[in-house]
């Protein structure tokens, strides 16, 4: 019967809704990002029209489609929330129960009072950087492992973002359900949906799909590792079409009965509490401007899907690639095209001359030192006269090592912060970037040290150093 009322659903995938200025923005954009290949769509009132550019794989592939699978990354966990309002509706989840009445691993837990609702907000406690972790190979096992866990924060003392919190549904999802969490997506959102191009990703890199691309040096290289396997898929590892989006995005906005009620759909869709002012129920909302938007970032891919509930308006925008930091940025390409889908002004970016500053002074920075090797090597008897020249003569040649001791540390350790994550999650997302990073870190001291090295030189060899 579910089938049967979806499929009566006013949903055209037909031209319906302009795209010109949209296709005339693509056009003068993506050349600039970089990207290998891009699909978007934009709905109105029901009326879907899509494209794509580029190809799946850079240099070669199959043409992208708006059929054309990408990995999604956090708008997977709209699908998740709607996956668990569903249960809530059907009387088999409590949004106010606490995880150990689903979790029989979280009874007498620091965590086992925690709430659903508060795992949808983002309000549990657990933070970014738990939910960014090590992961166990199943849900099942994942609960069992972050059971152990002391969440950073009480719960409902303050919303941060945390891939935990979704984990977390997916393990209360199988439990209650007795399937597989990819199992009973397919069953219970994705087929009822109608959205025949899109599946839950177990880790393997899947055929068909848009594959990911991360900056390499000005170009794109390919990206088809896939960590956290089953684990990740509640909070982001959901492959999906820009026309199985829309239909997704049709539904979340037709104010019927369907999946879920209209009343669960505008529940998800408003903020979730005191401490949640700007997320509801697996959505960002923005009350000002009227939206409901997720976005998704994974390694090689990216993507955003905007509402306006009260236009009836969605907008869906995948990149099979990252964008870099200052050049072949992505930001261009989703928020003009998603502006300009819902018919609004797009401003621009704004300058982008100090990310761009940043990104060639890092590039610049180990050559810059191999560079000065040479000229060490090639001043050495001058280098070699300082040792004799006094404390000022003395302290020219130490202090060079402890000042790129300093920017080691403070390029390894503290500058990725300013990125939004650690060194690691730089690698993954801005491999050259990092790369640069690590090799300033180690070529600086080096040339530090062989200044040393050559100014004591004949110290060395005699077997003393003084």
């Amino acid at each position: 019967m579910l089938l049967v009322i979806l499929a009566l659903l006013p949903i055209s995938l037909s031209a319906s809704v302009p795209l010109k200025a949209v296709e005339d923005f693509v056009t003068a954009a993506w050349p600039e990002s970089g990207a290998p290949g891009l699909a978007y769509a934009a709905i109105d009132n029901g009326k879907v029209a899509a494209g794509a550019r580029g190809t799946t794989l850079a240099g070669a592939g199959e043409p992208v489609t708006p059929d054309t699978p990408f990995l999604i990354g956090s708008v997977s966990k709209s699908f998740t929330a709607l996956a668990v309002m569903r249960l809530v509706e059907a009387g088999k989840l409590d949004l106010d129960a606490g995880i150990g009445t689903y979790l029989g691993a979280f009874a007498g837990r620091p965590g086992g009072a925690i709430t659903l609702r508060q795992l949808l907000s983002h309000t549990s406690g657990y933070s970014t950087v738990q939910g960014n972790g090590p992961h166990a190979e199943t849900l099942a096992a994942h609960a069992v492992m972050v059971a152990r866990w002391t969440p950073a924060y009480p719960p409902s003392e303050r919303w941060e973002y945390s891939n935990t919190n979704y984990h977390l549904l997916g393990a209360v999802i199988e439990a209650v359900t007795g399937e597989d969490f990819a199992d009973h997506m397919e069953r219970s959102i994705l087929a009822p949906a109608g959205m025949t191009h899109s599946f839950v990703a177990l880790g393997e890199e899947p055929g068909g799909v848009a594959r990911g691309h991360r900056p390499w040096f000005g170009g794109k290289q390919a990206y088809t590792e896939r960590e956290g396997g089953q684990v990740a898929a509640p909070a982001g590892a959901i492959f999906a079409s820009a026309n199985d989006l829309a239909r997704y995005a049709a539904i979340m906005l037709n104010g019927r009965d369907d999946i879920i009620s209209a009343a669960g759909k505008a529940e998800m869709l408003r903020p979730a509490g005191a401490q949640s002012p700007f997320y509801g129920l697996g959505w960002f909302i923005d009350r000002q401007a009227g939206t409901a938007a997720h976005g998704g970032l994974v390694p090689g891919s990216e993507a955003l899907l905007t509402l306006v509930p009260a236009e009836r308006k969605a907008a869906i925008v995948l990149i099979n690639a990252n964008g870099g930091i200052g050049f072949a940025d992505n930001g261009a390409l989703l928020n003009g095209i998603t502006a300009l889908a819902l018919r609004q002004e797009y401003r621009g970016e704004g300058s982008r001359v100090w990310p761009k500053a940043t990104y060639v002074m890092m590039v610049l920075l180990p050559l810059l030192f191999l560079a000065s090797m040479g000229w060490a090597w090639h001043r050495r008897e001058r280098l070699q006269r300082k040792r004799v020249q006094g404390a000022p003569g003395i302290f020219s040649l130490w202090f060079p090592l402890a000042t790129t001791l300093v920017m080691a540390g403070f390029l390894l350790a503290i500058a990725p912060g300013f990125f939004g994550g650690s060194l690691n999650t730089l690698l993954l997302y801005q491999p050259d970037f990092a790369t640069c990073m690590i090799a300033a870190a180690i070529t600086g001291p080096l040339w530090a040290m062989m200044r040393l090295m050559i100014a004591y030189r004949g110290r060395f060899l005699n077997g003393r150093f003084r």
